[in-house]
């Protein structure tokens, strides 16, 4: 917040009373059409990440800004524990039938850390209802990230947002195992089947240790988002750990708050990555509402439906669940989608984005080559790791510590944004730098080329810059 001589507090920069995320105000924005922004000094700029995987449509798309001023005209707020809606009734229906018999019943929450907190506290509830009330433990992985409210924290395992909440996270409750990252820990000379085969081991011998009947599920995300950046499981992955989670009568949650709802060209990304391994409980958020509005939602299989509603419903709740508003909006979010047949579009320009940024970055002529580690992604997803634990960077004195990090400030500098990651790559949070590009989904090729572009000339300019 502005100090009393209306300087910003930490840098004499332009004053805010904003608690913000950074140490200084960011830029603003002042309006927003597709995938440009506009600032305040009249520049546009290109949004190539959506916020952060959100803008799966862009901005101001007149069938979701028609459905909005029409819900608003009708009705803004009723409280979902006493009253329903229309367009909650209405979107959890779509949802359902999209999804391919995986879910029976949607709870509607306000963003990702909310539905994450809901599929804590849903399977939790299941045991409870059943009766197994000694079911109190969940086993997530490290280097995962599933929300930032302290139980979410405490869920994922990323060591450096950790450390200032350690001691509040301190609990018996939580568990976990190595990460699925083939690009850093599958060892040399091992198979794709052998490294899953280890994990899969892995996982089963915490259940062993933990006490089969004490283990309420295994939660990971389908694809790893932010923390590592867009990294996908090894083939098979999903399936196994589904396999132990049945074997010991507990639950397999999936976590695709960032990578469902048609990032990766299927609503859900365990449609392109997982074997058929239906979750029991999952949770979406940012593409549900593509950024109109703040929602996230809990999708409960048949199994754990039944005796919930046996019960007398979800024993879990917040003020703006199924706020009519927001659930017009993701509606015609959802119904864009389909209508404009969007997930085949991202099939189609997705492997073109990957095959552009590969030969770009990877390539035999490229100034990048040395230092890019790895290209990866799927539909409209896409993350690049890069590596200075080499002699090409050691030649030079650098060690990169900060590289996506200006990187994404360079970029910005370009007229582009991007997300820019540190600490991804090793389980201390030490090591690692990585970059994440999601645009809408609606986005042209031209626009793809364009991103790319930008992106690829940030990246050299920060490596000339550093002398490499």
């Amino acid at each position: 917040m502005a100090t009393t001589n209306g300087t910003a507090p930490w840098t004499g920069e332009q004053p805010t009373a904003i608690l913000h995320r950074t140490p200084v105000r960011p830029p603003v924005a002042t309006a927003a059409t597709g995938i440009y922004v506009t600032l305040e000094d009249g520049s546009t700029i290109i949004d190539a990440v959506g916020g952060a995987a959100v803008a799966c449509i862009g901005n101001g798309h007149p069938a979701v800004l028609k459905a909005m001023k029409d819900q608003i005209d009708q009705m803004c707020y009723i409280y979902n524990f006493q009253l329903t809606s229309v367009p909650a009734e209405e979107l959890a229906q779509h949802i359902i039938k999209a999804s391919d018999s995986a879910f029976e019943l949607v709870g509607f929450v306000s963003g990702g850390s909310e539905a994450m907190e809901g599929v804590i506290k849903t399977a939790r509830q299941y045991y409870f209802e059943l009766g197994q009330t000694q079911r109190i433990k969940f086993i997530a992985r490290k280097l995962s990230f599933h929300g930032n409210t302290v139980a979410t924290l405490a869920l994922a395992h990323h060591p450096t947002r950790r450390v200032p909440y350690a001691p509040l996270l301190d609990s018996d409750n939580y568990h976990h195992v190595s990460p699925a990252y083939a690009a850093r820990f599958q060892t040399k000379g091992e198979s794709e089947e052998e490294y899953v085969a280890r994990l899969a081991k892995e996982l089963d011998d915490k259940f062993q240790e933990l006490g089969p009947d004490t283990v309420i599920g295994f939660v990971c995300e389908t694809v790893v988002g932010a923390t590592t950046g867009v990294v996908p499981p090894p083939k098979g992955y999903l399936k196994a750990m589904k396999d132990i989670c049945d074997k010991y009568g507990a639950l397999f949650m999936l976590d695709e708050v960032m990578s469902g709802m048609g990032r990766l060209g299927t609503l859900h990304a365990w449609q392109t990555h997982g074997d058929d391994a239906r979750p029991d409980i999952q949770a979406v958020a940012k593409g549900l509402g593509g950024g109109y509005v703040s929602i996230g939602a809990v999708l409960v299989s048949p199994r754990v439906a039944a005796p919930l509603v046996a019960a007398g419903g979800w024993k879990h709740g917040h003020t703006y669940q199924a706020h009519p508003i927001a659930c017009a909006a993701a509606l015609a979010v959802q119904r864009t989608v389909v209508d404009e047949d969007l997930l085949a579009r991202v099939r189609t320009w997705g492997p073109r984005m990957g095959a552009r940024l590969e030969a770009a970055l990877r390539g035999p002529n490229a100034r990048a080559a040395p230092f890019t580690h790895d290209v990866r992604g799927a539909g409209a997803w896409w993350g690049v790791e890069f590596d200075f634990e080499n002699d090409a960077a050691r030649a030079k004195g650098y060690e990169g510590k900060a590289f996506a990090m200006d990187v994404q400030a360079r970029a910005l500098e370009n007229g582009l944004i991007i997300m820019g990651f540190t600490g991804g790559a090793s389980l201390d949070g030490a090591m690692g730098n990585h970059c994440m590009l999601s645009p809408a989904y609606n986005v042209t090729e031209e626009e793809i080329e364009r991103i790319v572009d930008l992106f690829v000339k940030s990246v050299e300019e920060v490596l000339a810059a550093n002398g490499l």
